[in-house]
């Protein structure tokens, strides 16, 4: 049975290649369903993969296949807690050596126009150190960041 909660992403046409590239680079990703049109739609031809069900570490969505109408935006994005220097650096470079756009802050974009945000766990316990001076601190190191920089971060924390 399918989740009563669903995310629906919109892609041109892309929405099985961004699912399994998913699948292939996020823990607990797969690919699921993949539904193909019944008939003729303003974005394809009867049998054209319309959505495809997949899940983005334990999350479910629908990709759905809907045409050059929408954009993506940074409105929406998926932020990944990371627990080292290691996890970041793969999910950073997975996403930005397979087409993506590096931004600031831990955030990019994957090829298809999605944001993610890569936050190392240290960075929030930074941000949220109850020594105010301390997280001012990290947050200013982060404000300067593409790809957040744990040593950096801690660092700063550290003063």
């Amino acid at each position: 049975m399918a989740p009563k909660n669903t995310l629906c992403i919109w892609y041109d046409g892309t929405a099985l290649e961004a699912a399994q590239f998913y699948a292939q680079t996020f823990p607990d990703s797969a690919v699921g369903t993949i539904y193909r049109a019944p008939g003729d739609y303003p974005a394809g031809k009867e049998g054209d993969v319309l959505t495809v069900a997949f899940t983005v570490m334990g999350i479910p969505c629908i990709g759905l296949n809907g045409g050059p109408e929408f954009k993506h935006s940074e409105a929406f994005s998926f932020q990944v807690a990371t627990d080292d220097q290691a996890e970041t650096d793969r999910l950073w470079n997975a996403i930005i050596d397979h087409g993506g756009q590096a931004s600031v802050c831990g955030w990019c974009k994957d090829r298809w126009g999605i944001s993610w945000q890569i936050t190392p766990r240290a960075l929030t316990d930074a941000i949220a150190d109850p020594d105010r001076a301390a997280a001012q601190r990290a947050f200013e190191a982060m404000m300067g960041m593409g790809k957040i920089d744990i040593a950096v971060i801690e660092a700063a924390r550290r003063g």
